[in-house]
């Protein structure tokens, strides 16, 4: 039987893990991430980045996106996982605690920042289940 700390943090890291897969399908099995402007996405499989000629802005645009899922896809996973298998290991490491709320602070950031709604929603929620699990623990 879990605690109830331990069901918050898998409720919170289920929640990361299922925006990140989310993102990672819509990134990949989908065109939301399309610029509604064709022409847009003509300049960008055309033109690179100062960084490299390497690439161009349209693969750099894909791969940081499908990189972007894989973060929330790995929080959720590993805090999930200690959460169920490591519950008073986890809820006994400031570290982990405390890298765990960085990151979740930091995706929020950047979701009020740059994103949308929806992402800044689920964020929320994660966030307040991860403070809600650190409260019970």
């Amino acid at each position: 039987m879990i605690s109830l700390a331990q069901g918050l943090m898998v409720a919170s890291a289920t929640v990361a893990f299922s925006m990140g897969t989310g993102h990672l399908l819509l990134t990949f099995a989908s065109r939301k991430f399309h610029p509604r402007d064709p022409e847009t996405e003509v300049r960008m499989k055309q033109d690179a980045p100062q960084l490299t000629r390497r690439t161009t802005m349209w693969n750099a645009w894909i791969g940081f996106n499908g990189s972007h899922s894989m973060g929330p896809m790995l929080f959720g996973a590993v805090y999930a996982y200690l959460a169920i298998f490591h519950g008073p290991m986890l809820f006994a490491s400031t570290f982990l605690l405390g890298l765990g709320l960085v990151t979740l602070l930091g995706y929020l950031g950047l979701g009020l920042r740059y994103w949308f709604r929806t992402p800044v929603t689920g964020l929320l929620i994660a966030m307040a289940c991860y403070l809600a699990a650190m409260a019970a623990a």
